[in-house]
C-alpha cells in the first residue's frame, strides 16, 4: 500500500465534493466524516463545492452546498434527478476552475462520471463495500448483482486513486474490486476533538443525562442493523448479570432490528439492565461517552474503521471492539486487551465481565484523549486527505 503522498501546492485549491447527505441533519459516520473534512479544508481556505442528496436549503456554512435530490425518492429516479441537477449547477460551480474532485458514495457518484472534467484528477475515498454491507442485511441478489457490477465497480475504475481508513478495507478494495495497491492511500478517519472532549467527570455527565450514578454503565452508539452485533451484546449482559447485577447498558442509534432488539431485552428480562435512547443529538453525544464505564463495538463485520471507537477514546472512555474491519488498528497499539478474541457472545461476555471485575487493566481517562489527540486529531488528518485529493 503506498504511503508516501505528492507534494500539493501550499495555496489555496477548488475541490468538488460528491458524498451522500449533509451532518448533522443525516447522521451517520459517513455524513461525520465528510462535515469533518469539508470543514477542515474550507478553514484552510480551499474552495469546497458539495454535492448530495437531502441537503439543507438555508445552511451557514463555508462549504458550498448543492441538492442534487431527495433521499425518499425511488433509485431510479433519484439517480436520474442527480445527473440532471448536476447538469443544471455544473455552471455556478465552474467546473473549469475545479483542482480536485473527491467522491465519497458510488451510487451517487455513478450518474455524473462522464459529465466530470476529464482533466481533473478523481479520489474515491472507500467507505465500504457498499453491495457487501447491503448482503448483510439480506437484500436482494440481483440487486446486490447490480450494485456491485454495474454501480461500484464502473465507478471506482474511472478513479485515479483510493483513501481507505483502514488496511482491512484496503485489502477488500483491492481483492474484491481489483484496485492496485498503488492506487491506494491509508488515512484513518479523524475527530473533532474540541467536540469529543473529557470536561466532564463521569457523575457530572451522568448527572446531565439523567443515567444511575451507582451502576457499571456500558455505551454503544450504533445504527441499529443486524451487522453491528447488539443482539449479541445484549446476550452477554445477560450473561454477566448474574454475576454483576448492576451493570447498565446505554443504546443510542434507530435502525430497523429496533424492535426486534426490544423483544430480545424482554425475553433477556434485561430491562432493568438496558437502555434505548433512540436518536442522541451530537451536543450529547459527547456526554454519553463521558459518562460510561466503557464504550462496547461488537460489529460482526464490514467495520472499515469504527469512528465511535476514536470519538469515545477522545473522551476519555476506553473502547472494547470486536476483531473486525478496521477497529483492532485502533485499538492494538494502544490497548490490545481490549479486542475480543472472536466475533462470538462467549467472548464479548467474558472480556467484559474480565474488565468490570478488575481482571483487565484499562486505559485511564487521560491516556485514551492523549492516544486520540495525538493520532486521530481532524487537524492533522485533513491535511494528510488534501495531499492525495491535489496530487498530479
Amino acid at each position: 500500500m503506498s504511503e508516501k503522498h505528492s507534494n500539493s501546492s501550499s495555496h489555496s485549491a477548488s475541490i468538488l465534493t460528491v458524498g451522500t447527505g449533509w451532518f448533522p441533519k443525516t447522521p451517520g459516520g459517513l455524513e461525520r466524516y465528510i462535515y469533518e473534512l469539508t470543514h477542515k479544508l474550507a478553514a484552510n481556505n480551499d474552495r469546497i463545492e458539495f454535492c448530495g442528496v437531502g441537503l439543507p436549503e438555508d445552511e451557514n456554512t463555508p462549504v458550498k452546498l448543492h441538492n442534487l435530490g431527495f433521499p425518499d425518492t425511488p433509485t431510479w429516479l433519484r439517480l436520474w434527478k442527480i445527473r440532471n441537477e448536476f447538469k443544471n449547477i455544473s455552471k455556478n460551480i465552474n467546473l473549469g476552475e475545479i483542482d480536485a474532485i473527491n467522491l465519497h458514495f458510488a451510487l451517487y457518484s455513478f450518474p455524473i462520471l462522464d459529465l466530470l472534467p476529464k482533466q481533473v484528477p478523481i479520489t474515491f475515498n472507500f467507505h465500504g463495500p457498499w453491495a457487501c454491507e447491503s448482503q448483510e442485511e439480506v437484500d436482494k441478489k440481483f440487486t446486490i448483482w447490480i450494485k456491485r457490477q454495474f454501480i461500484e465497480k464502473k465507478t471506482y475504475h474511472q478513479c485515479d486513486r483510493f483513501i481507505v481508513l483502514s488496511q482491512a478495507f484496503g485489502n477488500i478494495l483491492h481483492e474484491q474490486y481489483q484496485i492496485p495497491w498503488n492506487k491506494i492511500y491509508l488515512i484513518p478517519g479523524g475527530v473533532d476533538i474540541n467536540h469529543f472532549h473529557d470536561h466532564l467527570s463521569r457523575v457530572q455527565a451522568r448527572e446531565q443525562l439523567n443515567w444511575p450514578t451507582d451502576r457499571y454503565i456500558l455505551f454503544t452508539s450504533r445504527r441499529l442493523v443486524h451487522r453491528v452485533g447488539i443482539d449479541k451484546l445484549l446476550t452477554a449482559v445477560a450473561n454477566i448479570k448474574p454475576t454483576i447485577p448492576e451493570v447498565w447498558l446505554a443504546i443510542a442509534g434507530r435502525g430497523h432490528i429496533q424492535n426486534l432488539l426490544e423483544q430480545q431485552v424482554k425475553e433477556l428480562e434485561l430491562e432493568n439492565n438496558v437502555k434505548f435512547l433512540g436518536f442522541l443529538p451530537d451536543e450529547q453525544l459527547p456526554i454519553a461517552y463521558q459518562a460510561a464505564d466503557l464504550t462496547v463495538m461488537p460489529s460482526q463485520s464490514f467495520e472499515g474503521f469504527g469512528l465511535a471507537i476514536v470519538e469515545s477514546l477522545a473522551c476519555g472512555t476506553p473502547v472494547l471492539c470486536t476483531p473486525v474491519g478496521g477497529m483492532p488498528e485502533i485499538l492494538q497499539k494502544f490497548s490490545p486487551s481490549l479486542i475480543t478474541e472472536s466475533i462470538h457472545v462467549n467472548s464479548i461476555t467474558d472480556k467484559l465481565q474480565q474488565i468490570i471485575l478488575g481482571n483487565i487493566t484499562i486505559p485511564t481517562r487521560s491516556e485514551c484523549r492523549n492516544y486520540a489527540v495525538q493520532n486521530y486529531d481532524w487537524n492533522h488528518i485533513s491535511q494528510l486527505v488534501r495531499r492525495v485529493i491535489l496530487a498530479r
